[in-house]
Formats: structure tokens, sequence, C-alpha cells
């Protein structure tokens, strides 16, 4: 028969040391330290806003324009250049970082009345669309988001400044 002090020693089977459980817990306090210190210290730049904005807004329009391919409906995209939010469907409204500038050009018959400075990009069953171009500006870099007014087809290009 085996006795404890065969296993542990004479002190009853303690070691000096840690746990496994306290270290798990030491360096998940640390990597959330980490974290927190990392993400609060840097800043994003005005210029990173811009460019995930373009891809955001993109990203919305070609998802718009697969709702009206698949539904079989017209879908647009609403875009306020006031409040620099969008939006489409029954979806909530996405809103830009402040620190970014929105313009729309869109058709006449696009515009909202009633509403200052908001307007659509509309999408067709068929694929085609209203056409027109979202600009957005920040950090001192301007990019265009477009879509094709035949073929629906949507575009992100930086603009040189």
């Amino acid at each position: 028969m085996i006795s404890r002090s065969d296993i542990g020693g004479a002190e009853g089977g303690r070691e000096a040391g840690f746990t496994l459980i306290e270290m798990i817990v030491v360096l998940t306090i640390l990597a959330l330290m980490t974290t927190f210190l990392l993400s609060n210290g840097r800043q994003v730049s005005p210029a990173i806003h811009a460019r995930a904005a373009a891809q955001a807004v993109a990203g919305a329009l070609r998802q718009a324009r697969g709702e009206a391919i698949a539904g079989n409906r017209s879908v647009a995209l609403t875009l306020d250049v006031a409040n620099r939010s969008y939006r489409w469907g029954q979806r909530p409204a996405e809103i830009l970082p402040p620190d970014l500038s929105l313009s729309l050009l869109t058709g006449r018959n696009e515009l909202i009345s009633g509403v200052n400075a908001a307007g659509r990009i509309r999408f067709d069953p068929d694929g085609g669309s209203s056409g027109g171009r979202v600009t957005i500006a920040g950090g001192g870099q301007v990019w265009w988001v477009g879509v094709d007014w035949l073929s629906g087809r949507v575009s992100i290009e930086m603009q040189p400044h």
C-alpha cells in the first residue's frame, strides 16, 4: 500500500509553487490589462475611418443590390448626409464617425423631399440601379463609392487630393 508520505513527501503532498488555476487567472488578468491599455492608448486616424466607412457603405450597397435581386423587388439604400448615416430595408441606420464628411450624388428623383441633404440609391430586381456616388472624406483622404446605373456594380476608388 502506498502512503501519502510516499507520494508527496513529509509535508502531506504539498510542494512550493503555483497551481495551474492560479497561473491561468494571472495570465487572464494580464491579457485583459494589456488589451485595455492598447485599445485605449491608440487613437484611430480619420484616414482609417474614411477607408473603413467607404468599405462599409460599399458593402451595404452590395447587400441592398443582392436583396433586390433575391427578393425580386426594388431596394433602396438611403443616405442622410447631415447625420452621416445610411440604411436600407428594415435595418437600423448605421452612423459613420463624426470626423468624416459625406456627400451624395444621385438622380433628382432619388432626393428625399422634406429632409435636408438626404437621398437614395435604388436597386432594381434585374440588378440595375438608379446609379450614384457617395463621397467620404477624412484624414486628408477622399473615397468615392460609385454605383453604375446600368449594371448596379459597386466600386470603391481613392481620389488623389
